[in-house]
């Protein structure tokens, strides 16, 4: 008689983060010296508002015209004209749950549908006791097309400016909140 076997339960995306998947160039999307370049700065929280330090972030994103380098962009792949530019980075947290990424910042992106998103990047984090990773974007905080844009017009008013960074001294700074009062949004994908 066959034994019939089980399904092998989930298990969480960490703490083994900091051990196999950083690199040296992981928080650099685009080498430091590249004009126009900046840094985006944040500090991952729990629901409590407890330091996460051994989470990790990577982003994806278009390049300064709005393009990518990839089969998937129904323009046509497209090699960026920034010198370097990889458009995806991997930022793990210190103690304190800070993270960085060095980037330019993306154009604009046409959809499916004709419309237009504002230029943003998409962030995936993984960290302890998480499932499956959280998606969620940044905008940033001068851009008019972030009126306009599908995806942030789905999005509760009252829950937009936990997707758009602020001002800092080297670029912007974008905390996550990964649950409770001013909880990040995070999208089902």
């Amino acid at each position: 008689m066959s034994e019939r076997l089980g399904v092998t339960p989930a298990q969480t995306v960490g703490p083994y983060l900091h051990i196999g998947l950083s690199w040296p160039d992981g928080p650099y999307v685009v080498p430091e010296g590249t004009p126009g370049a900046f840094w985006i700065r944040g500090r991952i929280v729990d629901g409590t508002g407890a330091p996460v330090g051994d989470a990790m972030v990577e982003s994806w994103q278009a390049d300064p015209d709005g393009h990518f380098d990839h089969p998937d962009d129904p323009r046509g792949a497209r090699a960026a004209t920034v010198p370097g530019f990889r458009g995806f980075g991997r930022a793990d947290t210190d103690a304190e749950g800070w993270y960085a990424l060095h980037t330019v910042r993306p154009g604009p992106l046409p959809t499916p549908d004709g419309e237009t998103e504002a230029p943003h990047l998409n962030l995936s984090v993984f960290g302890r006791g998480l499932l499956h990773r959280l998606v969620t974007r940044i905008y940033f905080p001068d851009e008019p097309a972030n009126a306009a844009d599908p995806v942030l017009r789905t999005v509760d008013p009252g829950r937009r400016d936990t997707l758009v960074a602020r001002p800092a001294a080297d670029g912007y700074r974008f905390d996550i909140r990964l649950q409770g009062e001013h909880e990040t949004v995070f999208f089902a994908v």
